[in-house]
């Protein structure tokens, strides 16, 4: 619960202090992410991981870590990743939900990741109170009339705009993927800012989507 108290606290601060945010965040990120795989020497990939903080976090623990774009686009600059190359873990941390095709984001993770790999991926999901991130919590009423009223409010549209760089991924879809998913077994799934014994409330349709907040699947690469 400590734990719980003090992320609460860091999201709380996150437009005031971002660096502080974000510091925090990925500090807890690497600690979880430490409790499926050791990271020291290991080749880490960060999937969309922006400024740098989980890098940062990531070499601090060892790992020989490097940051991606998740565009396609930027991914195959330099043509496809060669056969047999591959990373032993591949990690994002609030990225699924600015992906439009975020089943393709999560298979492309999977792909490139070895034999016996990990695949850490956490999201904020739609119906989270912190789904329509600043647009929040009038993104219940619609993320478009939501970001209608950020603009009206702020005078500026708001940085993630629905349908464009924000999009509404449901626990269900995901985790539906995730015990289907082609070339991985799902290792575990918990509501990332909780504690591990609230578990079972992913296992309650739509009470889930609202008490998750933010949703971890962790897979290993098998095959």
């Amino acid at each position: 619960m400590a734990r719980c108290a003090r992320l609460f606290r860091a999201f709380r601060a996150e437009q005031a202090a971002p660096a502080t945010y974000c510091t925090a965040l990925a500090r807890d990120a690497i600690g979880q992410l430490s409790q499926y795989t050791g990271l020291n020497g290991r080749v880490v990939a960060d999937v969309g991981g922006g400024p740098g903080f989980f890098i940062r976090e990531l070499r601090g623990a060892g790992a020989r870590a490097v940051c991606v774009d998740t565009n396609s686009g930027e991914l195959a600059a330099l043509g496809r990743p060669q056969a047999g190359s591959a990373v032993d873990v591949c990690f994002s941390s609030n990225v699924l939900e600015h992906v439009g095709d975020w089943r393709t984001m999560l298979s492309e993770m999977v792909r490139v990741t070895r034999p016996g790999g990990i695949i850490f991926v956490a999201f904020t999901n739609w119906l989270s109170p912190w789904g329509g991130h600043e647009t929040s919590p009038w993104h219940y009423l619609g993320g478009s009339r939501a970001a209608r009223r950020y603009q009206r409010k702020h005078g500026k549209p708001p940085k993630n705009q629905y349908g464009r760089s924000l999009y509404p991924v449901s626990v269900a879809a995901a985790l539906g993927w995730a015990r289907s998913a082609n070339g991985a077994v799902l290792v575990d799934a918990v509501p990332r800012y909780l504690p591990g014994w609230t578990r079972p409330v992913l296992r309650v349709p739509v009470l889930r989507e609202f008490l998750t907040w933010n949703l971890l699947l962790v897979l290993r690469r098998v095959g």
